[in-house]
């Protein structure tokens, strides 16, 4: 059974943004929040990879190219959650979340879940905002309604 081109991009999307993490980890530079804001590039590097892969497969509508897009964004943020939970806990549950979110922009003590849940809401505006701009840049591609 071969896996829709969303849900693999979705995956490598996942994996770009893992590695990446990991990586800032073990530099010791995960507490530079800046860096972290690079994970879109991820983001658009798939969800554009879709949009070529749609087009070159002759799928040129508007409509199932931009539920194609968010398909792709929101399985690497379902995912990515999904991780950063099971990575939460396994390094200390509410401990490790809150030295997280000393270098964020979060105030207070939040919980593991509460952490997750706030990077849900903003990982699901990313996924809107990235699929409107690379859905702006392919416009001319599309067919007209």
């Amino acid at each position: 059974m071969k896996l829709p081109k969303e849900i693999t991009n979705g995956f490598l999307i996942f994996v770009g943004i893992a590695l990446f993490f990991l990586l800032m980890e073990l530099l010791n530079l995960s507490n530079l929040f800046y860096l972290r804001l690079l994970n879109v590039l991820f983001i658009f590097y798939g969800v554009n990879r879709s949009l070529k892969m749609n087009l070159a497969e002759g799928k040129n509508g508007f409509v199932p190219n931009a539920i194609s897009a968010m398909v792709t964004s929101f399985t690497a943020v379902v995912v990515s959650i999904v991780a950063l939970l099971i990575y939460s806990y396994a390094k200390g549950g509410d401990r490790y979340v809150k030295s997280l979110s000393e270098a964020f922009m979060f105030g207070g003590e939040p919980s593991v879940t509460t952490y997750c849940l706030s990077l849900f809401f903003e990982g699901t505006a990313s996924c809107i905002i990235v699929t409107l701009l690379l859905m702006l840049y392919w416009n001319n591609k599309y067919a007209a309604d």
